[in-house]
């Protein structure tokens, strides 16, 4: 994969169509995409990166913050990339053709509404079995605290608190929150730690809160099917990921009349700037 892509990089760098800054882009947007690729989704070869995997990667741009021209221009590279792939016969389908890039105008994002987040979670909870008991708690983590996708796969089993009813959430940059657990997400742990997570452990003791059938870390590829899954199954005809339960928390709280500075907290934005995008929302 990485000679392809080096491959690509110095037909970029050798032809007269692009300046230094855009080949510069390049290199970095490309190399960024290699990595998500290879470290996040596992991908050994160019043929295993489906457009649903590039669609969970612009959501993870999105998850971190980037402006969406800036996605936009990371997806064009993506596209460049793929379709010389294509062209020399590398891959037997260019996965980028389906694939749309975000829209340059920065939009309000849009959240479920009460009536479907409920359906939502209550989608795994027809069965008792250790996975569904797993995706019933981790629903409900995600919409009940607004957590990104990457500090949820994340968490630790110490992290959590049932006692105390919160869970400690480390943001990447030094600076920690906790989180209240209402008591309805508090109890579909209880069932999960009590009755499921059991089920999935495989190999002794893991650190991690949430774990996949292997008994390992849940990754960020496997939480976004998970939910996938469960939109289908709920009926829900908006495409769900987990970044719409963390809008849909922040739309809701703002709509319940919570304080946009406690919202801000809880969400661990940076700039309120950020959380008045649901304020601003709500008064549509």
């Amino acid at each position: 994969m990485q000679a392809h892509l080096n491959q690509f990089l110095e037909d970029v760098e050798k032809s007269d169509r692009y300046s230094q800054n855009t080949i510069a882009a390049y290199k970095n947007d490309l190399g960024q995409f290699y990595q998500f690729a290879t470290s996040q989704l596992n991908a050994t070869d160019w043929n295993e990166v489906t457009s649903d995997k590039i669609a969970l990667y612009i959501s993870d741009l999105q998850e971190k913050g980037y402006a969406s021209s800036t996605i936009a221009r990371k997806i064009a590279a993506v596209k460049s990339f793929f379709s010389d792939l294509h062209d020399q016969k590398v891959v037997s389908k260019n996965p980028t053709l389906k694939v749309e890039s975000p829209r340059v105008q920065k939009r309000t994002p849009q959240p479920l509404s009460p009536e479907e987040v409920d359906r939502l979670l209550k989608a795994p909870r027809s069965k008792q079995t250790p996975k569904n008991l797993r995706d019933a708690a981790l629903l409900g983590v995600l919409y009940s605290t607004g957590m990104r996708v990457s500090e949820v796969v994340s968490l630790k089993f110490i992290e959590l608190d049932l006692e105390q009813s919160v869970l400690h959430c480390e943001n990447g940059d030094g600076h920690g929150r906790e989180l209240p657990l209402d008591e309805e997400t508090q109890m579909l742990l209880q069932r999960y730690i009590e009755r499921g997570r059991p089920g999935l452990t495989r190999h002794g003791e893991q650190e991690f809160l949430f774990l996949n059938h292997r008994g390992q870390q849940l990754t960020r590829q496997g939480l976004w099917l998970i939910i996938k899954s469960y939109a289908k199954e709920a009926g829900l005809k908006t495409a769900v990921t987990p970044h719409t339960l963390r809008h849909s928390f922040a739309a809701h709280k703002i709509t319940d009349g919570t304080n946009l500075q406690e919202v801000q907290q809880l969400l661990g934005h940076a700039n309120i700037s950020t959380t008045q995008i649901y304020a601003q929302r709500d008064k549509k």
